[in-house]
């Protein structure tokens, strides 16, 4: 036990040094009344990404048409106002108010890719920011006030062009919404209840998308609907982001030990307990024989991907993660396209498929902490993979139509709990230096999984299936390479991985 890097020592002046986790489980209290508070607070987050990222459903969309002409048989599809008009008028889309029809089209598909792409870019440079001098919170900060900006912006964009530009840039900022308000939430809970707090994040971005679908329906003009749905950002910036405390994790490797101490007594009071006078932090790894008081307030410990590359343990985890997440992308977003090619209800569909997605999220949680991260992956990837299989071979026979829709389903079922499993297993695989700027490369491969997506659906009605299913199950494969992180130390340093993997390894 004496050789575990993460127990609590003593140095030279009777002081017990230990590590975050071993604080939060022995004194201060691994999820009490404070990480509640902070978790949902943070969380809200989630559901202003959803606003900003699913809006285009609505704003990007076809309206129906209505025949104005007393022959409704010979008009020019391509020409409104040529005996047909739109539903809704002009301005209930960008389809309808810029012509993007027949020719042009493709333009629609081209925002919806500019937006993600933006999104890949600005999940490297915020993870990066947030992992060195932004912190979590100032990099939320940051995102939030650019996500009101842009999206305001849009609503008042006085051409197709400009509207592509400004949906670029929110994009941008939204690709760091979700990764910094998913580490800031989870950082200060206790690594028992870690991965839980971690699979509940997403009912916020689900709820976000309940939400959206109100507000559209309420909100025909796509320009009203963007000043709607931006709004909410700004008053998260105002109300809520500055109850919010700074992780203390981040704190501990920027060498500020005393505003980490600070938050953990605050975690500690809240939940009705007390910490020693004589305790105080440390990194893991940390040699506690040679630390003075006050050479620890000036040692700051920083990363980059730089450094992640270079070492063997965390090298081979970002590009299996990279890899693992980029499919699971493609899967789960190709399959979330064909609801726009469902002949239904827009409004009812996308309230139905954002609660559909529900049971994935609780079942994971249910199942999280008893099967763990690795095996849990492996099985709602692999089961992903094999009923979009059948769903190929359906289309290859001809079978009835109904079995490819159920197949598809339960595909989607799987896939949203591996997408949303994928961000707590990434966050626990990496250290508290890195642990933003590796999650923001996986984020970034899920972008990419986005962009790709509407690429494959276009492939045709049974090809696209066969895709999706070879993608759920080599995506299942690769994670067998990767290890278990449940019950584990969520270590701080590069120096703390290392050794605690050579620990493991005795």
């Amino acid at each position: 036990m004496a050789s575990d890097p993460l127990l609590s020592r003593s140095n030279g002046n009777g002081i017990k040094r230990m590590s975050v986790d071993n604080m939060l489980s022995g004194y201060a209290g691994e999820f009490g009344r404070w990480q509640l508070r902070h978790f949902v607070l943070t969380s809200v987050a989630w559901s202003l990404e959803a606003l900003h990222t699913m809006v285009m459903i609505f704003s990007d969309k076809e309206p129906d048409r209505v025949c104005t002409s007393m022959d409704c048989t010979a008009l020019d599809p391509c020409r409104p106002g040529s005996g047909w008009d739109w539903v809704g008028g002009t301005g209930s889309s960008i389809v309808s108010e810029w012509g993007l029809i027949c020719g042009e089209k493709y333009k629609v598909g081209i925002v919806q890719s500019v937006f993600f792409f933006g999104c890949l870019i600005g999940g490297g440079v915020f993870g990066h920011l947030s992992d060195s001098f932004l912190g979590r919170k100032g990099s939320l900060t940051v995102v939030c006030a650019l996500n009101s900006i842009f999206g305001l912006l849009t609503s008042v964009a006085p051409s197709y062009w400009t509207y592509t530009i400004l949906r670029f840039l929110t994009g941008f900022s939204t690709g760091g919404v979700g990764l910094c308000a998913f580490v800031l939430a989870t950082e200060p809970v206790g690594s028992s209840k870690r991965g839980v707090a971690g699979m509940s994040t997403f009912y916020f971005f689900s709820g976000g998308i309940a939400i959206l679908a109100g507000i559209a329906y309420n909100f025909r003009s796509w320009r009203s609907l963007y000043v709607v749905t931006s709004l909410p950002s700004l008053l998260y910036l105002l109300i809520v982001i500055p109850f919010l405390s700074e992780s203390p994790r981040w704190y501990l490797v920027r060498g500020k030990v005393a505003k980490a101490m600070d938050v953990m007594r605050d975690i500690s009071k809240t939940n009705g307990n007390e910490l020693p006078s004589d305790l105080s932090l440390k990194l893991d790894g940390e040699d506690n024989k040679d630390q003075e008081a006050g050479q620890e307030e000036n040692k700051i410990s920083s990363g980059s991907i730089v450094d992640v590359l270079k070492s063997r343990v965390t090298r081979s985890r970002l590009i299996l993660s990279i890899a693992i997440n980029f499919l699971c992308s493609v899967v789960y977003y190709g399959l979330s396209l064909n609801v726009v090619n469902l002949k239904t209800n827009l409004y009812a569909s996308v309230l139905i498929n954002s609660v559909a997605e529900l049971p994935a999220y609780a079942l994971t949680a249910l199942f999280l902490d008893r099967f763990g991260r690795k095996p849990l992956s492996i099985g709602t990837m692999v089961m992903s993979g094999l009923f979009c299989t059948a769903g190929f071979l359906v289309g290859v026979f001809g079978v009835i139509e109904v079995i490819r829709m159920v197949c598809g389903v339960i595909g989607i079922f799987g896939m949203a709990a591996t997408y949303n499993l994928l961000f707590i297993y990434t966050a626990e695989l990496f250290p508290t230096v890195v642990r933003n700027a590796a999650l923001g490369c996986a984020t970034q491969a899920c972008q990419l999984g986005a962009v790709a997506a509407p690429l494959v659906v276009v492939l045709g009605k049974t090809f696209p299936f066969a895709l999706f299913g070879v993608s759920g199950i080599v995506g299942g494969l690769l994670v067998c390479y990767l290890p278990e992180t449940m019950n584990k130390p969520l270590y701080d340093t590069m120096d703390g991985i290392e050794e605690g993997e050579r620990e493991i390894l005795k």
